[in-house]
C-alpha cells in the first residue's frame, strides 16, 4: 500500500511540473487549431458572428487568381531554395570537417546567418543590397557589367523571388552544423580503407560520406521544407519597401496574412492555413514513403 501511495504521489508531482506546458499547449495550440478549423467553414470577419458556408472558402480559393499566384511563388521558392540550401550546407560541411585550422571559428561564423536571416534587419539589408544603387549593382559595375546599373533586382518581377531564394540559401548554418556533427561520427577506418584501395576524394564522398549522411539529409530536408513553406518576414519587409506588395513575391503566408488581418476574411484565411497544413503533410508523407529507396541506415 505504501508503494502505491508513493507512486501516486510521484505522479501528482510529475503532473504538477507538466501542468504549465500542458496548459500552454491546450490554450495556445489545440484550442486555436480547433477554432480555425471551424472558422475555415464559415464566413467570419472577426467583428460579426461567423456564418456557416461549408466548403465555400475552399472552393473559392481555387477560383482566386492571387491564391494560385501565391501557391506558384511559394512552390518555386521551396523547390529551388531548399535543395540549393542543403547542397551548399553539405558542401561547406565537408570542407570545414577536413581538419582545417580554425575549424571551430569557421563553424561559428557560418552559423551566424541562420540566427539573423529571418530578422527584419536582414530583410532591410537585403532590400538595399539588391536595389538600384545596391551592393550587387555596384559590384557588377566595377567588373564592367554596366548594363545592370539601372536594374532593381527586388522590383524586377523576373528576379524578385530569386533574391529571396538567395537569402534562404544564405541561412545554411543550422543545416551545416548538423552535417558537420554527422560527418564527425563517420568512422575514419572507412576512409582509410577506401584510400588504400585508391579511392579519391570525390569517390570517397559518393561511396562513403553521402550514403552515411542520407538520414541526416532526410532530416534536414523535412525541417527546411516545413520552414520554407512558412516564410513570411523577408517577403513582407522587402515587398513593403518597394512601393507596394508585388505578386512576384506574394508568398502563401503573406497572402494569408492579407486575407486575415487586412481584409478581415478570417474564414478564408483559416481555410488557407488548413490547406497549407494538408499540403505540407502530404509532401512529408511522400518523402517518408520514398525514403526507403535512398535513405540508408546502419542496419
Amino acid at each position: 500500500m505504501k508503494t502505491n501511495s508513493k507512486y501516486k504521489y510521484t505522479q501528482k508531482i510529475a503532473f504538477a511540473f507538466l501542468a504549465p506546458w500542458l496548459i500552454g499547449v491546450v490554450v495556445f495550440s489545440l484550442v486555436p487549431m480547433i477554432a480555425s478549423l471551424y472558422y475555415s467553414f464559415t464566413d467570419y470577419d472577426m467583428f460579426n458572428a461567423p456564418q456557416w458556408v461549408g466548403m465555400g472558402n475552399y472552393i473559392e480559393m481555387f477560383n482566386d487568381a492571387r491564391f494560385i499566384q501565391s501557391a506558384k511563388v511559394t512552390a518555386h521558392y521551396v523547390a529551388l531554395g531548399v535543395p540549393l540550401q542543403l547542397i551548399f550546407a553539405l558542401f561547406l560541411a565537408v570542407i570545414i570537417s577536413d581538419k582545417i585550422p580554425g575549424f571551430k571559428i569557421f563553424r561559428a561564423v557560418y552559423y551566424v546567418p541562420s540566427l539573423l536571416g529571418g530578422s527584419v534587419a536582414i530583410a532591410l539589408l537585403w532590400r538595399q543590397v539588391f536595389g538600384i544603387d545596391g551592393l550587387l549593382n555596384n559590384l557588377l559595375s566595377s567588373l564592367g557589367f554596366t548594363q545592370f546599373e539601372n536594374i532593381s533586382w527586388i522590383n524586377n518581377p523576373g528576379s524578385a523571388v530569386n533574391t529571396l531564394i538567395v537569402l534562404l540559401v544564405w541561412q545554411f548554418g543550422s543545416c551545416m552544423v548538423i552535417f558537420v556533427s554527422a560527418i564527425k561520427n563517420i568512422p575514419d577506418t572507412l576512409y582509410e580503407a577506401a584510400e588504400i584501395d585508391g579511392a579519391g576524394p570525390v569517390k570517397r564522398f559518393f561511396k562513403i560520406t553521402f550514403p552515411m549522411l542520407t538520414p541526416i539529409i532526410f532530416f534536414n530536408l523535412i525541417m527546411q521544407l516545413i520552414s520554407a513553406f512558412q516564410a513570411f518576414t523577408p517577403a513582407f519587409i522587402i515587398g513593403k519597401g518597394t512601393g507596394g506588395f508585388r505578386d512576384s513575391i506574394l508568398f502563401y503566408t503573406l497572402y494569408l496574412y492579407f486575407k486575415g488581418f487586412t481584409q478581415y476574411e478570417m474564414g478564408y484565411a483559416s481555410a488557407m492555413a488548413w490547406f497549407l497544413l494538408i499540403v505540407v503533410g502530404l509532401l512529408t508523407l511522400v518523402l517518408f514513403g520514398t525514403s526507403k529507396f535512398w535513405v540508408h541506415y546502419d542496419d
